[in-house]
């Protein structure tokens, strides 16, 4: 192997991996967060919102989880971009994950306010929104719009290449996501309203990590496609 195909070789490798963090970052956020939602004391997913969790003395571990799965999806984007550079929606859909990461962080740097009982120990205030509580809210919702508007993007490529299946399940995601999102920031309290919420959020990170995983499968078929090549006419 001579030194451009090492070259190449290591950056295919650092892509691949850049693809698995997109991969991981569902599993990781989803699994952290109902560990917590079932065990936490005083925790009812029918009331409340997971952003709760970041209050109260094991309030770091949600806060963890926001940052972590935040700079999961930022590497991911990385990976998206070095493998759709130059194709169809290979600019946005890549800038807007990386803007769903960057709300993911906000959302864990900048606290909600606990309320509606949560946590059991910590006084709600009574004046109001803090400003923590406002920004939660802001990154929250602009790491939202961020994931809906990629899924759109992503959609529109798949329909471009014929992958109608694809284009139909990102398209399903993101209208999905936009309706169950807009219930809950409405105000809406109502158990079905937030446990539909639960169940956007879960069918979400799937949809994630699902394109993930076909980028990875079709990343590795292109490899080898150049590889077997190589190795022939050798």
């Amino acid at each position: 192997m001579n030194e451009n195909e090492s070259t190449t070789s290591a950056a295919n490798r650092r892509t691949l991996n850049l693809i698995r963090c997109g991969i991981t970052a569902g599993p990781f956020y989803v699994i952290v967060g109902l560990a917590q939602a079932l065990t936490r004391e005083g925790f009812d997913m029918r009331r409340h919102a997971l952003s709760l969790l970041s209050n109260g003395d094991l309030g770091w571990i949600q806060i963890l989880n926001f940052v972590v799965s935040g700079f999961l999806v930022i590497a991911g984007a990385m990976g998206l971009r070095k493998v759709l550079r130059g194709s169809r929606g290979g600019t946005w859909a890549p800038r807007l994950l990386v803007g769903y990461g960057v709300g993911l962080i906000g959302a864990g740097v900048f606290v909600a306010d606990p309320g509606l009982g949560f946590p059991p120990d910590v006084a709600v205030a009574s004046t109001g929104m803090s400003r923590n509580g406002l920004l939660h809210f802001i990154f929250g919702g602009f790491g939202f719009y961020a994931l809906i508007a990629a899924s759109f993007v992503l959609a529109s490529r798949f329909k471009g290449q014929k992958e109608m299946s694809w284009s139909v399940y990102s398209l399903i995601t993101g209208l999905g996501f936009l309706v169950s999102f807009g219930a809950v920031a409405s105000g809406s309290l109502s158990p079905a309203t937030i446990l539909a919420f639960y169940a956007a959020v879960l069918w979400v990170w799937v949809w994630h990590s699902a394109v993930y995983l076909k980028v990875l499968r079709d990343r590795l078929g292109l490899v080898r496609e150049v590889q077997q090549p190589e190795s022939q006419a050798g």
